[in-house]
């Protein structure tokens, strides 16, 4: 057979590795399969519940219908925008105009990307939190930005130091990226935070990205959205999803939401990579959005009892973490007189416990000292997951 001609890869794709579970995923598959060992997985975000029966029943209901699997409108049909448009205005107090500020999105992961190459020039800076979602990085860096980590401690409640940005200068800072709640820090916002972020956008003319998922997730206070900040509108765009809050994650349900000239750019930029999602899975999502509190009550009792049995595993292995985090983990710090950092941590755990923990500095350098567990899994699991931890981890 001849050689295969010589096709490189595209330099865009410098300094952006695999993603890290789908490696680590497999490393663990690998040794499972060579050594006969279960390995208890605590590490990926994915909710392991379905979404309420109603929702389900909907999308049987229209995916019967003959006219449904045509393409449909890149910018979503009426009935998911009005749907997003509502719960707004019901959850967060914010009004919007469903044909003009409401953009739905094949998840909001989608979004993040579509943002990045709808806004950034090569060479143009964009703040994004240290620690936080990796896809941040990774999408401004293929965008050709230039990425401007911020640390985010907990010192300072994981909330930005604005100063401390601004010291550094912002001249060519045209985005920065927020996530409250955070991820994985699992810090709530305050209407304070968002009204000091949207005033350092506006006096910095930078374009503020609010990535807003978590907020119906062990959340007992208010869910929040910056666009409820006055003058936001001027300022921030925001993206939300039903992954989470709605255990629709495969689904791939998002929204962008904000001003309509901004939303206007980013449909040019979509229209040209996708088509609107499966009506089905629209219509479906508008009964996911027309759930009450009694949903996320159920939901949130779930995950409140997973919460008690993480901590019990956090706690046997002498790990420390700050209470009433939101969303769908708990983020904890790894004990003071361990030698190494979380992945040495995260090693030594499954070699010796069979238990994997997400290694924090795959967020960042200022994860290096903690480890995140997830909640998207049984009680059960999580207490056999700690009884190996009882049983097996000495120091």
């Amino acid at each position: 057979m001849a050689n295969p001609i010589d096709i490189r890869r595209s330099h865009r794709l410098d300094g952006t590795g695999e993603y890290y579970f789908s490696r680590k995923l497999r490393e663990i598959a690998q040794i499972e399969a060579q050594t006969g060992r279960s390995i208890i997985k605590l590490a990926m975000g994915s909710p392991d519940m379905p979404p309420h029966r109603s929702v389900i029943e909907r999308l049987i209901k229209e995916v019967q219908r003959p006219e449904v699997h045509k393409y449909m409108s890149f910018k979503g049909e009426p009935v998911l925008r009005e749907a997003f448009a509502k719960w707004y205005d019901r959850w967060y107090g914010v009004k919007l105009d469903a044909q003009n500020e409401v953009l739905p999105l094949i998840g909001s992961k989608e979004g993040i990307m579509h943002l990045c190459m709808t806004f950034l020039d090569h060479g143009d800076e964009v703040l994004v939190p240290d620690p936080g979602y990796a896809t941040y990085s990774a999408a401004v860096r293929l965008a050709g930005g230039v990425l401007r980590p911020y640390r985010l401690t907990e010192q300072n409640d994981f909330y930005p130091d604005l100063e401390e940005i601004e010291h550094h200068g912002v001249e060519r800072v045209k985005m920065m990226i927020v996530n409250y709640p955070g991820m994985p820090t699992g810090q709530r916002p305050t209407r304070e935070l968002f009204e000091r972020i949207i005033a350092f956008g506006r006096r910095h003319n930078i374009l503020v990205i609010h990535d807003n998922p978590y907020g119906f997730i062990r959340n007992t206070d208010s869910p929040m959205s910056i666009l409820s900040v006055d003058g936001a509108r001027e300022v921030a765009l925001e993206m939300n999803s039903l992954s989470k809050g709605h255990s629709m994650a495969g689904w791939r349900v998002g929204v962008l939401v904000g001003r309509k000239e901004w939303i206007d750019e980013v449909l040019t930029f979509k229209s040209n990579m996708d088509t609107g999602m499966f009506y089905p899975i629209q219509a479906a999502a508008e009964t996911a959005l027309s759930l009450g509190e009694e949903w996320f009550k159920e939901l949130n009792d779930i995950y409140y009892a997973r919460e008690r049995c993480g901590y019990e595993l956090l706690d046997a292995l002498g790990c420390s973490y700050r209470p009433h985090q939101a969303g769908l983990f708990i983020w904890a710090r790894i004990p003071d007189d361990f030698e190494g950092d979380g992945y040495d941590f995260s090693d030594a755990v499954m070699e010796c416990c069979d238990v994997f923990l997400t290694p924090g500095g795959i967020f960042g350098e200022q994860g290096r000292r903690y480890v995140r567990i997830t909640l998207c899994c049984s009680e059960e699991l999580l207490r056999r997951a700690t009884e190996n931890i009882k049983a097996r981890w000495h120091r």
